[in-house]
């Protein structure tokens, strides 16, 4: 036994870490042994006298970093959920270590020539399907990360690598700082207009910052817009709204915008290094979509009609603002609020009146129904198990007949010390190669606590989207770590996420599940109906917000430079694709942490555009069927979360519907066409 519980053999159940003992003192030096153990590993394989195979290569490769696997995966995502001073300073510290270390092993000559013996008689060696896959995705990834340049083009690219690694962390340090440095607070007389649920989550986030008797609204998505969405304060939506517009952006130490210049001067370097014109062309030569050019055609395909819905929208609420007495123009800081009086008077629909039937803790139970529905799973909570904060839930996920097949842990509320936003993540990957390895996923939102918390509609599609990235890492069957889950190709890895959105809003669901959280009493079906009735409207807005951010995203990396004026650059995307003033992009440049706090987006934010194709095309092929859990339909979207990357993604998706997507569901359903005229 030691003091560094990464050093012993594990004690918890499934292998779910052992959160009650990791410290942050314990993660330097298992990295430091991870990456020691790998590179003798790498020594083992390049000096094995034997010749090439299928196993002393690439499946000693696959094994050859379990320790240093096993510590990134607990050290990254505590960083996003739980972190601290001394998580950051070593994510400071170890994040440029950890790309050279990964790029060098890429770069590495002996080892890329035993890899490319293989490639090249990949005809001759029987390989299971699976496996020529690896090798070939395996030989891609080496010549990606440089392995046929000339030494001095190699050593150009780690450093490249090591500077973006420094660059990525501090990207995301800095956002953290702004969305911690920052909280509207409040007064009772300021609560005006706001819902119980609202002053009562302000309330709390005050007293969680040491604020007695005051009243606060934390930069995070939900509590934004919510204040957004009722406070008749113009004053003070402005000055939150420009808080949460502006993160990232204040000149200074914490400023994101010299950053940004020099990542994307970095990253178009990188591509033409590697024989590629730009960076949206090298990121998305891996990706479905090919080209730059057929992801912006989708893109463009989509943003003409949403445009003029989003100018029918705007029309609505400047007559409502002006009816209100308010003769200034409508202003970015004005659309939500009445947008949400246009869905009261027009639609009949008012938020204050859905959210009491979305508690959350029903909202889990309808996601994990529907999981045992369509896949034959169940959820049993452990409560005695190791967590990394109280706000986490812990299940042991069993299939049909009672076999565990992984381990849920689901972190739900916005607190200090965890980034905005929402994601999956993953402690650690299914696998079976070396004996069977249970997955470890982790689903993380920023909702506000609440006594009962209580969503609104989009926090639950929110919830199910995320569940959906949650399946997708359960459900793998894959032999290889690498192969796992959601190792995808980025624009299908938004498909089961956001299929699985789709069963929220069913009635079936909002019958059962959809409960009001002081009677028990189900949504009456009027409400129901009124809820889906307004479905369509703000999606122009919805549509607008995220399309802009995609085609600028596309358009950054395909031109940006060493002379970037990201602030020039966003205007003038905006102008030339004639952007509404009143939306601002989805994610603003300076906390675009999609595209700058790593590379994982970077050219590929269109992908939830792109994946919604397939999910929209695939949840009508369940409505077609009338029934939204058809046993043969349920079964090949299973198939599809099984087989993470063993397979061509297209080939998954005609093996579940049958044919290629088409566009016109997902215009149906964002309301982009009439579907009257359609028919």
């Amino acid at each position: 036994m030691t003091d560094n519980p990464f050093f012993e053999p594990s004690a918890t159940p499934f292998g779910l870490p052992p959160f009650d003992r990791i410290e942050a003192r314990h993660f330097p030096p298992a990295f430091d042994r991870g990456m020691e153990a790998q590179n003798a590993a790498i020594l083992g394989i390049t000096e094995n006298p034997e010749p090439p195979s299928f196993a002393n290569t690439i499946e000693a490769l696959e094994g050859s970093g379990r320790l240093l696997d096993q510590v990134s995966a607990i050290f990254f995502n505590l960083r996003s959920s739980h972190t601290n001073d001394a998580i950051e300073e070593i994510a400071r510290d170890y994040a440029p270590r950890l790309a050279l270390h990964r790029l060098k092993i890429m770069q590495n000559p002996a080892l890329f020539a035993r890899l490319a013996t293989l490639y090249e008689r990949r005809e001759v060696l029987s390989l299971a399907s699976d496996r020529r896959r690896l090798l070939e995705r395996r030989y891609r990834n080496f010549v990606r990360a440089g392995a046929l340049l000339e030494a001095e083009g190699r050593a150009r690219l780690l450093a490249i690598e090591e500077r973006l690694a420094s660059l990525h962390t501090a990207f995301g340090q800095n956002v953290l700082h702004d969305e911690e440095g920052f909280g509207l607070d409040l007064d009772e007389g300021d609560l005006e207009g706001l819902p119980g649920f609202a002053r009562d989550a302000a309330a709390r986030a005050a007293q969680e910052r040491g604020m007695e008797g005051r009243f606060l609204i934390p930069l995070s998505r939900s509590a934004v817009d919510a204040f957004l969405s009722f406070s008749p304060r113009r004053d003070l939506r402005r000055k939150l709204y420009e808080a949460f517009a502006s993160r990232g952006a204040h000149p200074g130490e914490f400023d994101n915008r010299p950053l940004i210049a020099e990542i994307v001067a970095l990253r178009r370097e990188k591509a033409r290094l590697l024989g590629y014109e730009s960076f949206a062309d090298y990121q998305l030569d891996e990706a479905m979509a090919k080209t730059p050019a057929a992801a912006e055609r989708l893109l463009v395909e989509v943003w003409e009609p949403a445009k003029r819905k989003a100018l029918e929208e705007r029309a609505l609420l400047e007559r409502l603002a002006r009816a209100d007495g308010q003769n200034d123009p409508l202003e970015a800081w004005d659309w939500h609020y009445y947008a949400e009086k246009v869905r009261r008077e027009r639609f009949d629909r008012d938020e204050r009146e859905l959210k009491p039937y979305f508690v959350l803790d029903t909202i889990v139970r309808a996601a994990f129904a529907v999981a045992g529905r369509l896949f034959g799973l169940s959820f049993v909570e452990r409560r005695d198990w190791p967590r990394y904060h109280p706000d986490v839930r812990v299940y042991e996920v069993r299939a049909a007949g009672g076999r565990t097949i992984g381990l849920f842990l689901h972190d739900n509320f916005a607190r200090p010390g965890k980034r905005s936003g929402a994601w999956m993540g993953s402690y650690r990957a299914e696998e079976s190669f070396e004996g069977e390895v249970l997955p470890i996923v982790v689903n993380n939102n920023n909702f506000a606590k609440g006594e009962p918390t209580l969503l609104s509609f989009e926090d639950a599609r929110t919830l199910f989207h995320e569940f959906g990235h949650g399946l997708h890492g359960l459900l793998s069957r894959a032999r290889y770590p690498s192969q796992s889950g959601t190792a995808v190709r980025r624009d299908f890895v938004e498909f089961p996420s956001q299929i699985f959105e789709h069963w929220i809003g069913e009635t079936e669901i909002l019958r059962q599940y959809a409960r009001h959280h002081e009677t028990g009493e189900a949504m009456p079906e009027d409400l129901i109906r009124r809820l889906q009735a307004a479905r369509h409207f703000g999606q122009g807005f919805l549509t607008v917000e995220y399309t802009a951010a995609a085609l600028f995203d596309l358009a950054l990396h395909r031109e940006g430079a060493a002379s970037l004026d990201i602030d020039r650059f966003e205007k003038e995307l905006r102008e030339k694709i004639g952007a509404p003033a009143e939306i601002a992009l989805r994610h603003r440049p300076a906390h675009f942490q999609h595209l700058f706090a790593g590379a994982g987006y970077a050219a590929g934010y269109y992908a939830y555009l792109w994946a919604e194709v397939l999910d929209a095309d695939g949840f009508a092929a369940f409505k077609e069927r009338g029934d939204i859990f058809e046993p043969t339909l349920a079964a090949s979207l299973r198939a599809i979360l099984e087989a993470g990357d063993t397979a061509e993604p297209m080939e998954l998706y005609r093996a579940f519907r049958g044919r290629e997507p088409e566009l016109r569901p997902l215009l149906e359903d964002r309301g982009l066409v009439d579907r009257a005229k359609a028919a």
